[in-house]
């Protein structure tokens, strides 16, 4: 049965940030993934077994990885509460484990997704004890299984949820400044940069160093998940296979490059997040990829060559409007003047300081930074006039 299992294939539906449909849907083809289509903030495919296993440990732009086991119409609670039923939930689990229920909720009757998860809740735990008497407990924190409802126009999938704690949170990270950039947003960022992960990379404003650690992550071959501390949400589902998970980590541990692939070079000017960022490379075993150092980004200059460098400014509303458009200005001049021959890519929430970059954007990319509207912004720094055939 368990052979069988690995080679069968089955629906997957990976999630993501708006903005990293694409880059996520090119990774799951990566992984031989079929039927790959993009969604919003999801992309749906096909695969087996060892593929949620791999997507898992390899996917950087992904959230969750889920495997839908229901879809239906439901107009009203009765409803509901009926076609959740209709799953046999002694399949999924064990009476002694616990589970949870995250839903979200869209252009559907019900209004509430902890209502319409209060509900699912109740429907499955009358299953049980209709069955045998007893009830499973739920656990909000740290569920053995954790189940997806999503409703859009009263359509529900439901789906377990392979992955358990949010792929984002890496494992790696020790220390962070007060808002460090979401690991799966960084990762999508970079990817958007087109960077070939061998010129060099740049991040002048490092803060905790999720940008640097991400690009090393990828320059060197080294699967995210391999720093993860929680179990993944698979390794409690009755169909685990042991072996096969085994030999997709070992697989994992085996493709990663041991020498420096790329100069990895960070800078901020604030001691205390240098010190973080030190703290969290050493914890990804990545000392030896990355160089960072205390420093003004005004007075840096771009290593030789062609490289990216990319960047998070400051954009929350605590700087006063004048000194952070004055901030972007001189964003603008450094660039122009210290790192010709690069691209740069400049993220930020502030669309008005932006304009006083002063540079021409090649590249306009929406994304968000939690609920903040942001763009993704593209500068290439030619060498020279560009009419002078400069290179790009």
């Amino acid at each position: 049965m368990a052979k069988k299992t690995q080679i069968e294939n089955f629906n997957i539906i990976a999630t993501t940030l708006s903005g990293l449909e694409e880059v996520l849907a090119q990774e799951l083809r990566d992984l031989d993934m079929e039927y790959v289509k993009v969604g919003n903030r999801a992309v749906t495919c096909s695969g087996n077994l060892r593929q949620l296993y791999e997507a898992n440990l390899w996917c950087r732009t992904a959230i969750r990885i889920l495997k839908p086991i229901r879809q239906f119409k439901a107009h009203d609670e009765k409803n509901l509460y009926e076609q959740v039923q209709k799953t046999d939930w002694t399949e999924m689990m064990d009476l002694d484990m616990t589970f949870a229920i995250d839903a979200v909720v869209s252009h559907s009757t019900f209004e509430h997704s902890l209502y319409v998860a209060q509900l699912t809740k109740d429907a499955i735990v009358d299953q049980f004890r209709a069955k045998t008497g007893e009830r499973p407990s739920v656990d909000r924190i740290r569920p053995d299984v954790r189940i997806n409802l999503h409703m859009h126009d009263n359509l529900v999938t439901l789906s377990l949820d392979s992955s358990g704690d949010s792929l984002h949170r890496r494992g790696y990270r020790l220390q962070t400044n007060v808002a460090p950039l979401n690991e799966v947003l960084a990762a999508g960022i970079i990817a958007l940069s087109g960077w070939d992960k061998k010129a060099p990379f740049v991040d002048p404003m490092c803060g905790s160093g999720t940008f640097l650690i991400e690009a090393a992550l990828m320059a060197q071959n080294i699967a995210p998940g391999l720093f993860r501390r929680d179990p993944f949400g698979f390794e409690k589902w009755k169909d685990y296979n042991e072996q096969v998970f085994e030999m997709v980590w070992n697989t994992a541990e085996a493709k990663e490059k041991r020498t420096p692939q790329a100069k990895i070079i960070g800078y901020d000017l604030d001691a205390d997040y240098i010190d973080a960022a030190l703290n969290n490379i050493e914890n990804a075993g990545l000392e030896n990829v990355i160089q960072v150092e205390q420093a003004n980004f005004f007075e840096t200059h771009a290593p030789e060559g062609q490289g990216v460098v990319v960047m998070n400014p400051p954009y929350n509303e605590r700087i006063q409007s004048d000194d952070i458009n004055l901030l972007y200005k001189n964003i603008g001049d450094t660039l122009k003047n210290n790192y010709q021959g690069y691209d740069a890519f400049v993220f930020t929430g502030n669309l008005e300081a932006a304009k006083n970059v002063g540079l021409r954007t090649s590249r306009r990319v929406p994304l968000y930074n939690g609920s903040i509207e942001c763009r993704l912004l593209k500068y290439e720094l030619y060498r020279g006039s560009k009419r002078g055939g400069g290179t790009e």
